[in-house]
C-alpha cells in the first residue's frame, strides 16, 4: 500500500502567505493607478464601481467558496480561486473601457472570494490553537506590508512600465502559490458524492449583490433604482431563506451561524468592520481638508493602523493560552472604542501625531479581535464544517466595512448640510478645499469648519458602533478550546 503524501507546513504557509499578498496589495496597488486608467479609458462616472465590483463579488461569493471547500477539500477551492483570480488579472491588464475594467474586477473579486477564506480555513486544519496564533501574526503582517508596499509599487510600475503591470504582476506570484499548494499540500480522500445547493448558492448572492448595490447606490443614484435593488433584495433574501429549509445540505446552516459564539463573535466583527472602514475613509479627508496637513502626513496616520494591527496579532498568538479567548475578545474589542475616542476630540489646531495614535490603538484592538475570532470560531465547530464557519466570519467583516462606508457618508452628508448659519456645502467645494495650496487655505475657512463639524458627527457615530463591538463581544460565552484536535489534511512534515 503507497505510503501517503506529506503535507510540509513551512511550505504550504508560503503559498498562503503569497496568496493573500496577492488579493491585499491588489486593494491598495489599484487606487494609486485608478486616476491614470480613467484618464485613459473614459468614463469617470463609473469610477466608483471598479472597486465597489471587486468588493461585491468578493463578498457574495465568500460564503459560497467556503462551503464548496468543506464538500470538495481545501485544495481544489483554493486552486480555482487563484486560477479565476489571475484570469481576471490579466484581462484587466487587457481592458479597453472601463464598462470592461469593471467586468473583469469581477472576475477578480470572485477570486479573491475563493482565495481568502480557504487559506485561512487551511491554517486551521493544519495547526491547533496554541501554535496558529503565531501564523496569524505573519499573515495580519502580509496585509501590513501590502498596504505600505502597495501605493509604492503602483507609482514604480506605472512610471516604468504602463498601468496593465498593476494586473500582471499577480500572474507569478499566483502561479507560484498554486505550484506550492499542488506539491506541498496534500489532503486525505474524500468519499461520497457531495450535494450542491446550486440554487442557495444562486439566491444568497443574488441578496448579498442587492444589498452592496443599493447600499453603493444610496444618496447617489435614482430613487427608482434603488427601489428595485431593495426589492430584488427582499425577493432574493425570502427565497434563499425558503430554499435552505428545504435543502437537504444547505448552503448556509443557520444553526451555525446562530450558534452563540459564531453569532457574537460574527456581530462585532461587522460593527468593527463598519468603524475600519470609517476610519480609513474619513480620516485622511479630516487631516487634509480641516488640519490642512500634507497627503503624506494623512497617509502616515493610516498607516499606524497597519502597524497596531500585526502587533495585536502577535500580542494575542503569545497570550492567548494564558489569558484566554473570551477576555481577549472582550480586552480586544475595547481597545477599538478607545481608539476611536481621539478622533471624537479632534480639532482643526491638534496635531496628526494624535491621529496617528489613535489609528494605532485600533488597530491594535483590531489585531486582537481578528486573530482571537478566528482562532475561536475554528476550533468550535468539526473539520468538515470549518471552511463554512471562516467564510462567515469574513463575511461579516466585508459587508461591515459596505455598510459603514454607506452608514458613516449618510452622516457626513448630513453634517454637510446642517451646519448652523451656514448653506449646505457642495461636492465641487470639498474638493476645491482638499486640493487647495495653503495660500488659498484661508479662503476656504466656512467649508473648512462646515467639515470639521460634518467629521466630527461621523466620528462619533463611529465611536458608538466600536462600543457596539464590545458590547457584541459580552455576549461571547466562556469556551474552552483543545490543545490538540483531529486533523482533516494528511500527516504533515515540518
Amino acid at each position: 500500500m503507497p505510503q501517503a503524501r506529506q503535507t510540509v507546513r513551512p511550505l504550504v504557509i508560503a503559498a498562503v502567505m503569497a496568496s493573500m499578498a496577492m488579493v491585499a496589495i491588489e486593494a491598495t496597488i489599484v487606487s494609486t493607478a485608478m486616476p491614470q486608467i480613467a484618464t485613459q479609458l473614459g468614463g469617470l462616472d463609473l469610477y466608483s464601481w471598479v472597486f465597489s465590483s471587486f468588493l461585491l463579488t468578493q463578498t457574495a461569493l465568500t460564503v459560497v467558496f467556503g462551503k464548496l471547500a468543506d464538500l470538495y477539500g481545501r485544495k481544489p477551492a483554493v486552486l480555482v480561486g487563484i486560477a479565476i483570480f489571475l484570469i481576471g488579472s490579466v484581462l484587466a491588464g487587457f481592458a479597453w473601457s472601463m464598462p470592461a475594467m469593471i467586468v473583469f474586477r469581477l472576475l477578480q473579486g470572485v477570486g479573491a472570494g475563493a482565495i481568502l477564506p480557504v487559506v485561512l480555513t487551511i491554517v486551521g486544519d493544519l495547526f491547533p490553537a496554541h501554535e496558529r496564533g503565531k501564523v496569524q501574526g505573519y499573515l495580519a503582517s502580509v496585509w501590513a506590508v501590502s498596504a505600505v508596499l502597495g501605493p509604492m509599487v503602483g507609482g514604480l510600475l506605472i512610471r516604468q512600465f504602463s498601468w496593465a503591470w498593476i494586473f500582471w504582476i499577480n500572474v507569478p506570484i499566483g502561479f507560484l502559490a498554486a505550484l506550492l499548494f499542488v506539491m506541498f499540500l496534500h489532503e486525505e480522500k474524500r468519499h461520497g458524492r457531495p450535494s450542491i445547493d446550486f440554487a442557495g448558492a444562486f439566491f444568497f448572492t443574488a441578496a448579498v449583490a442587492a444589498l452592496m448595490m443599493a447600499l453603493t447606490d444610496a444618496g447617489h443614484a435614482s430613487n427608482t433604482r434603488v427601489a428595485v435593488e431593495v426589492a430584488v433584495l427582499i425577493a432574493s433574501a425570502c427565497l434563499f431563506v425558503w430554499q435552505e429549509r428545504r435543502a437537504a445540505d444547505p448552503m448556509i446552516n443557520f444553526g451555525l451561524w446562530a450558534h452563540r459564539p459564531i453569532a457574537a463573535g460574527n456581530a462585532a466583527t461587522l460593527l468593527a468592520g463598519m468603524a475600519m472602514m470609517g476610519l480609513t475613509t474619513f480620516l485622511p479627508m479630516y487631516v487634509q481638508g480641516v488640519m490642512h496637513r500634507s497627503p503624506v502626513e494623512a497617509g502616515f496616520t493610516l498607516t499606524m493602523m497597519m502597524v497596531g494591527w500585526p502587533s495585536g496579532a502577535t500580542f494575542t498568538s503569545r497570550t492567548f493560552a494564558r489569558i484566554g479567548l473570551r477576555r481577549l475578545l472582550i480586552g480586544g474589542a475595547f481597545f477599538i472604542p478607545l481608539g476611536s475616542l481621539p478622533f471624537v476630540f479632534l480639532n482643526p489646531d491638534m496635531s496628526p501625531v494624535w491621529a496617528g495614535i489613535g489609528s494605532a490603538v485600533v488597530g491594535f484592538g483590531m489585531g486582537v479581535t481578528s486573530v482571537s475570532c478566528l482562532i475561536l470560531i475554528q476550533e468550535i465547530v468539526k473539520p468538515h464544517e470549518r471552511g463554512s464557519a471562516t467564510a462567515s466570519n469574513l463575511f461579516a467583516r466585508n459587508l461591515g466595512n459596505t455598510l459603514g462606508a454607506a452608514v458613516f457618508g449618510a452622516v457626513q452628508n448630513y453634517g454637510l448640510t446642517h451646519v448652523t448659519g451656514m448653506p449646505a456645502v457642495h461636492a465641487d467645494q470639498l474638493k476645491r478645499l482638499l486640493t487647495s495650496v495653503p495660500g488659498d487655505f484661508a479662503s476656504n475657512n466656512e467649508i473648512r469648519l462646515a467639515l470639521h463639524h460634518a467629521l466630527h458627527l461621523t466620528f462619533t457615530a463611529m465611536f458608538f458602533v466600536a462600543l457596539g463591538a464590545v458590547v457584541s463581544m459580552l455576549f461571547m460565552p466562556a469556551v474552552k478550546i483543545s490543545p490538540r484536535r483531529e486533523t482533516v489534511l494528511s500527516p504533515v512534515h515540518e
